[in-house]
């Protein structure tokens, strides 16, 4: 029989850092330790000095003794200098393992350090930072509004969890159960986005060499063409890839799409857009202004267009192309 792990952290009101901390132990442990371990919320140091894990609470970082805590002097510090919170200590010590187990199998170990390095640095360490009082510094260099999202993405995440405390004027009589109660709930919540995270994080990887392949393979070099949706812009930044266009089926499989790349990550220009005079059209409408048989939609700020199969969206691209000033 698998003996449970005793988890402790502090109780009362919480932050992001011990519920996401919480969520990473959660992914991290063996299936079978953690379906028989407890968590104490508690500040008694007998409880603490008796747990296996003890994160936030106690005074002491000490990984070998599974001791996190980031209050006490001389606490720990990122390679740059910025201070740890408890999540980003129990992601450095159990991270890895939670995102192989979230994987899976789908991926190898290159993989999951790649994944393990993005959450750290766009998530984790801006966990931490809110967790201290810190902001990330506003300099968002030549990745510009995509780093920009990725900061808020990062830091929405400390205000959801605060807003999941109890008011401070809460029954007395039922806090303690209730703050319990909360803070599974953040947990639950925080570790619902680092699953989807890391799922994000996977598909974009693994859809690189499959852009790449379909740029080798698609008859123009200015227009992508693949066979299914997939996330392209990034792979195409990367690769630095001439594409204009990429054409695709949409999920419902019922139209192709005509999707515009953007300059640079996260811009939301185009270098080439499609259309002025297809700008808001549909169906029939476009069908005479563009003289595509097939064309659906060309949404009215021009990222985005439609037809109903693949021949009529590689129209759509190619008439673009040969349409731009």
């Amino acid at each position: 029989m698998t003996n449970g792990l005793r988890l402790v952290t502090h109780g009362g009101s919480f932050h992001c850092d011990e519920a996401f901390g919480y969520a990473i132990l959660r992914r991290a442990l063996p299936p079978e330790a953690l379906a028989a371990s407890t968590l104490a919320r508690t500040r008694d140091p007998r409880v603490i000095e008796a747990a296996d894990i003890v994160w936030d609470v106690g005074g002491v970082f000490d990984p070998e003794r599974r001791r996190f805590d980031h209050h006490q002097k001389g606490a720990p510090v990122r390679p740059g200098g910025s201070p740890y919170s408890s999540a980003g200590l129990l992601w450095a010590a159990y991270g890895r393992d939670a995102v192989r187990n979230i994987l899976a199998g789908r991926g190898g170990e290159d993989v999951v350090e790649r994944i393990w390095t993005e959450v750290d640095e766009q998530v984790v360490r801006l966990v931490d930072l809110a967790d201290n009082g810190l902001r990330p510094v506003p300099d968002f260099g030549d990745e510009g509004l995509d780093r920009a999202a990725r900061i808020a993405e990062g830091m929405a995440l400390p205000s959801v969890v605060e807003a999941l405390n109890l008011p401070w004027d809460a029954d007395p009589a039922n806090r303690s159960q209730g703050e319990d109660e909360r803070f599974a709930r953040a947990a639950e919540i925080v570790g619902a986005f680092l699953d989807g995270r890391i799922e994000r994080s996977r598909a974009r990887l693994a859809a690189y060499d499959t852009v790449l392949d379909a740029h080798a393979r698609s008859a123009d070099p200015r227009v992508l063409e693949l066979a299914r949706g997939m996330p392209w812009q990034g792979p195409a930044h990367d690769a630095d890839l001439p594409v204009l266009f990429a054409v695709y089926p949409d999920k419902g499989g019922d139209a192709w799409m005509v999707g515009c790349m953007p300059p640079e990550p996260g811009s939301f220009a185009q270098k080439l857009p499609l259309p002025q005079a297809w700008a808001g059209l549909r169906d029939a409408e476009l069908v005479r202004v563009s003289g595509v048989p097939d064309a659906v939609f060309c949404h009215l700020n021009r990222f985005i267009g439609g037809a109903r199969s693949r021949a009529g969206a590689l129209a759509m691209a190619r008439l673009a192309i040969e349409l731009a000033p």
